[in-house]
Formats: C-alpha cells, sequence, structure tokens
C-alpha cells in the first residue's frame, strides 16, 4: 500500500520566547515492512541539529529555533510503501536488550486490577498470550475519544473502562510486563480502521517481545496487528518516551499546540 502523510503541528506562544530547542522522532522506521519513498521534516525558523540513530533503532533529529518566537509550525510530508507482515517487526536493527522493556513506568504502572486482568489472560504458548492479552485489554477499554488526556494511566483509563490508543497501549504494556512479556509503546500513523471507517491518523500501539519471532505489533483499539495501513515511527517506554516531537523553551510564556494529520491512500 502507498500511504501519503501530511503532518502538522502548531505551537503558539502568547508572549515571546527567547529559543526553543526540539527532538523529533519523525522519520518512519527502517525494516521490511515500509519503504520510504520520499520524506520531508520543516521547521520555521528552525536550524537543523544533529542527527543519530538510537539503540531502539529509531532517528532522532535536533532542531533548534532562534527567538524571539511566538509561533511555531512542524510540518512533515512524505509517501511510504507498506508491506503487510502480520505485526512481525522484521529487518529492524537495534541494539537494546527486550529485557530492558520490562521496565515499569509511570503511566504503565501495574495496579491490581491490571493484574487481575493479565492473570486471567491465557494462550497455548507466549504468541497466543500476547494475543490474549491484546485482547482482553480491547474488551475492558472501549474506545471513546475525548474521556482521557495526555497523563491518564492505564490503571486510570481500565477503571474508567474507556479511553482513546494511548490508553489502550499503555494498558496492553502494563498487562504484558506483568506476565514477563517485555513491551514497548509505538507512536505511528494509521490510514484507517479495521472496517474501513476513518480513524485518528496520528496513532499508537504496543510491540510485544515474543520468543523466537522478535517484536510483534498488537493495536488493541482495533482488535488487530499492524499491517499495511500503519506506518512506524519510533517506540518507547511510553507515550512520552516514544514522542515524536519533544521539546523545550526558555521564557515564561504559556504553550497551545493544535496538531492536523491526514493519512491517504496513493494510486501506485
Amino acid at each position: 500500500m502507498r500511504l501519503i502523510v501530511d503532518h502538522q503541528t502548531r505551537y503558539a506562544y502568547d508572549a515571546p520566547v527567547r529559543s526553543v530547542v526540539q527532538s523529533h522522532r519523525l522519520t518512519p522506521s527502517v525494516f521490511a515492512g515500509q519503504k520510504v519513498l520520499d520524506w520531508e521534516v520543516t521547521v520555521t525558523g528552525g536550524t537543523k541539529g544533529a542527527r543519530h540513530r538510537d539503540g531502539a533503532g529509531d532517528t532522532i533529529q535536533g532542531w533548534t529555533i532562534a527567538g524571539p518566537v511566538t509561533e511555531i509550525i512542524v510540518q512533515v510530508s512524505g509517501t511510504v510503501d507498506t508491506e503487510d507482515l502480520a505485526g512481525v517487526l522484521r529487518g529492524h536493527r537495534e541494539v537494546v536488550a527486550p529485557d530492558c522493556y520490562l521496565r515499569e513506568t509511570t503511566p504503565t504502572r501495574i495496579d491490581v486490577a491490571l493484574g487481575e486482568l493479565a492473570a486471567k489472560a491465557s494462550g497455548a504458548d507466549s504468541l497466543g498470550l500476547a494475543h490474549a492479552l491484546s485482547d482482553a485489554v480491547a474488551d475492558a477499554i472501549a474506545y471513546r475519544p475525548g474521556v482521557t488526556h495526555a497523563h491518564t494511566t492505564a490503571a486510570e483509563a481500565l477503571a474508567l473502562g474507556e479511553g482513546v490508543c494511548q490508553d489502550h497501549a499503555h494498558a496492553l504494556i502494563a498487562c504484558a510486563r506483568s506476565r514477563g512479556i517485555p513491551a514497548r509503546y509505538v507512536s505511528g500513523y494509521l490510514f484507517a480502521a479495521e472496517d474501513g471507517t476513518p480513524h485518528e491518523a496520528a496513532h499508537a500501539w504496543a510491540e510485544l517481545h515474543v520468543q523466537g519471532l522478535g517484536w510483534i505489533g498488537f493495536d488493541p483499539a482495533n482488535r488487530s496487528c499492524p499491517d499495511a495501513r500503519y506506518i512506524r515511527l519510533g517506540s518507547g517506554f511510553d507515550a512520552q518516551d516514544a514522542a515524536p516531537i519533544r521539546g523545550i523553551a526558555r521564557g515564561t510564556a504559556d504553550e497551545a499546540m493544535d496538531v492536523t494529520v491526514a493519512v491517504l491512500q496513493s494510486a501506485q
């Protein structure tokens, strides 16, 4: 599938800030499931800094925006050919040991309810257990935009019984880690939901490390594994760690952010 991405993030400050430094995970991952045909990231008034590939295989690009500045627009556009690998992250080079992703973070901290949900899941093998955990999370947390926020934890989303893709991913990560399965958060894009209806184009899911198979993606929000409709950007311990854009501004102004994302299918 050939997918075209148009992603704009606008930062507005109510007073000029002296400068802004950002770190981007906005370059599609390099693995067998996707091939970048063209890709460009621009930042208004920005100067490119260091670029490197971290231990998890993600491309990190630094940017500096000299002030005074009251508005910054990060524009991402490009075309990617994708292939359905049934969620398997084949051909992805990284050096971080999978067991590092057993570490608990604040958004993925296990509580009694999450532990009980994870304990009820069963499978004939590790892969079967991973699928069962993803199904359990999908059953326990209904997809509903607007009911949670950026800092909602997995435990809070489960107690509420509703949430968005970030909450599903955090809950699955928490459950998997409680069963001894390394798990991590993945950010990216999604063309459409399983039934073909529009979905949040900026998307997130989880990857679980299954012995003998490696990292496999699971998307409880859509009850599926990532396929050709998905573009993978980067990963981390949780949503904050895997954020496509992270940054800091020098100044005391309040910041407002607006994001628009469109993912379209192109005729090949």
